[in-house]
């Protein structure tokens, strides 16, 4: 349930800023008493405006009324409601390679040189972002593969839980298989219509006891589809590479990538296959997943608000009134 306060017609305000100027023209006009005596005073004051201190009591009165009812005429209200988001019956894990090769600065980030983890991570954020009514869950693997999120509709924790993705914290290697076998044991029990793996790599299957073929193949029996990402230049791509005194520096290292084992993977499930060797490949490729895989977003909304605009238009008459009865009455007379 939420709260939220709001003005219907909250062009009326702009007259708020009207009522200070109001104010000023009125103190220096000032408010004519009600009854004038013959004194030597009036000499003294010839042609000056006369004040009282009741005449600024009404004003006030008058000005503080006009305030509350133009407040009313914006029409306050405090809206309560919820809002129900149904899951769109597609869930999906991600599979990202953070072996020791995804530092390779073959990719760009506005402008920039950038290793590739940086940049799939931006990617994926993106993807996630415009993939509001599935679950998403993902994983991370070098040479084992290990979970970062388990399925959810939660994108703030599951936005939390990529920006902690990083190298390094799992031994090195690249076991696509064990990754694809633990994506497929996340799926497994799901009820969703419809299930995928989106697995990206930059290397060759040398880690884990999975076979990604065999792994591909139990996809395929429960009806998981696969789409592999083959990411990385082709040829050659500079790695950053630490020496024994602890200093870095760049050394070029081929690039390795089991095209045809990714190939063979996706195509025994129903899925596709991609290569991306730059930034914007690698984002047409989410975006080309994205439109493969559609959803309709579903929500129930419900509303209710309240209007507060008598709780501003009854105080604001009532002191238009009052200045009208008190400038007829009681301040006519002289204090």
């Amino acid at each position: 349930m939420t709260e939220s306060f709001q003005f219907v017609h909250a062009q009326w305000l702009w007259l708020l800023f009207c009522l200070p100027l109001l104010a000023v023209w009125k103190g220096r006009r000032g408010q004519t008493v009600a009854v004038r005596m013959p004194s030597t005073d009036d000499a003294i004051h010839v042609g000056a405006r006369p004040r009282s201190k009741v005449g600024n009591f009404l004003a006030f009165l008058g000005l503080l009324a006009l305030a509350l009812v133009i407040v009313a005429l914006a029409r306050p209200r405090l809206g309560r409601g919820s809002t129900d988001v149904e899951a769109s019956g597609i869930d999906i894990m991600l599979a990202l390679d953070v072996s020791g090769s995804m530092e390779a600065l073959d990719f760009t980030l506005d402008g920039k040189p950038a290793n590739r983890v940086a940049v799939v991570k931006k990617v994926v954020g993106k993807f996630i972002g415009e993939r509001p009514n599935d679950r998403i869950g993902m994983l991370a693997f070098a040479a084992r593969p290990y979970l970062v999120s388990p399925l959810t509709l939660d994108q703030e924790f599951l936005a939390k839980r990529l920006a902690g993705v990083s190298l390094g914290q799992v031994e090195d290697g690249t076991a696509i298989g064990s990754a694809i076998a633990s994506a497929v044991n996340h799926l497994r029990n799901s009820a969703a219509k419809s299930r995928i793996i989106i697995l990206l790599t930059d290397g060759v299957n040398n880690a884990g006891a999975a076979n990604p073929l065999t792994a591909a193949e139990a996809a395929k029996a429960l009806g998981i589809k696969i789409y592999t990402i083959g990411a990385g230049t082709r040829g050659e791509a500079p790695v950053p590479v630490r020496d024994a005194f602890g200093r870095t520096h760049l050394q070029t290292m081929k690039v390795e990538i089991d095209e045809e084992m990714l190939r063979q993977v996706a195509a025994a499930t129903g899925g596709q296959t991609f290569r991306a060797t730059d930034t914007d490949s690698l984002k047409n490729i989410y975006e080309s997943i994205n439109k493969l895989e559609t959803t309709t977003r579903k929500l129930k909304k419900y509303q209710q608000y309240d209007e507060l605009y008598l709780y501003f238009l009854g105080p604001g008459v009532a002191l238009l009134l009052l200045e009208l009865v008190l400038s007829q009455t009681r301040f006519r007379r002289l204090p």
